[in-house]
């Protein structure tokens, strides 16, 4: 269907488009990178990752331990789902706390399905949303003497998410005061940057957010896992094993 078009600009004139033509000029190809969680733990180099999950847990080092891991949608899900499953496997109460729920505003013209997102946070793959997790508590909820850790995981969307919110930021800060554990993979630490709470810190982080990390005053190393005090930092999903063994040794020891 055609649509005729008047504009007055001195002169009468009457243009006639083609919607569906437009639209194939403003979309681009249906192409969209992902992350099977199969292919990356079947991915050469990845060999002590998959048998960090393939080999069950025997000894419940964390129980009685509270962690709240704060996400918000576009979380990375390996990020999310791998430290939990092995936090929860020692023993620990393990909460997944975002924000409270607000509606997109109807002018951004966004398809999401509201029933599910009320309560509900999406993964993504890389790029791609695969999923739906559980939110056990939103952030008004909850108060900083209800945990042991916080943890923060990654994904390019998500730590963007939290680290627009002013309650998110407020919480974190308050953990990190209190000297409980502040922990973060990948790009998350960059909520860390927001809080204002790495300046002189022993950090790490995803490779392309390093600089901004030095820029905020932190002290960063490419390595898979620092520990700096009550904060725990790490940079990719490859890393996992060994941020949640640190995770699980500051714990026993703090």
């Amino acid at each position: 269907m055609k649509t005729n078009i008047s504009a007055q600009n001195g002169a009468n004139t009457e243009t006639t488009v083609d919607p569906l033509e437009i639209l194939g000029k403003l979309s681009s190809k249906p192409a969209v990178g992902s992350f099977p969680l199969h292919h990356f733990l079947s991915a050469p180099g990845n060999e002590d990752l998959r048998k960090f999950f393939f080999t069950s847990v025997k000894e419940k080092t964390l129980e009685g331990k509270r962690i709240a891991i704060i996400a918000a949608d576009g979380f990375e899900e390996i990020e999310l789902t791998g430290p939990a499953w092995y936090f929860r496997e020692l023993g620990a109460q393990v909460d997944i706390v975002a924000s409270k729920y607000k509606a997109a505003p109807p002018h951004l013209g966004l398809s999401i399905p509201e029933d599910m997102a009320k309560d509900h946070i999406m993964a993504i793959q890389y790029l791609q949303p695969v999923g739906w997790v559980k939110v056990d508590h939103t952030l008004d909820q909850i108060k900083v003497d209800d945990y042991d850790a916080i943890f923060i995981p990654g994904g390019a969307w998500n730590p963007d998410n939290l680290r627009y919110d002013k309650d998110v930021i407020k919480f974190v800060q308050d953990f990190n005061a209190s000297g409980k554990l502040v922990s973060a993979i990948c790009h998350a630490t960059v909520v860390f940057i927001s809080a204002e709470i790495i300046k002189g810190k022993k950090l790490t982080g995803y490779w392309n957010i390093q600089i901004d990390l030095e820029n905020a005053g932190g002290i960063v190393s490419d390595v898979p896992v620092v520990v700096d005090g009550n904060m725990i930092t790490s940079r990719h999903p490859i890393d996992i094993e060994h941020f949640s063994k640190a995770v699980e040794k500051w714990l026993i020891e703090n």
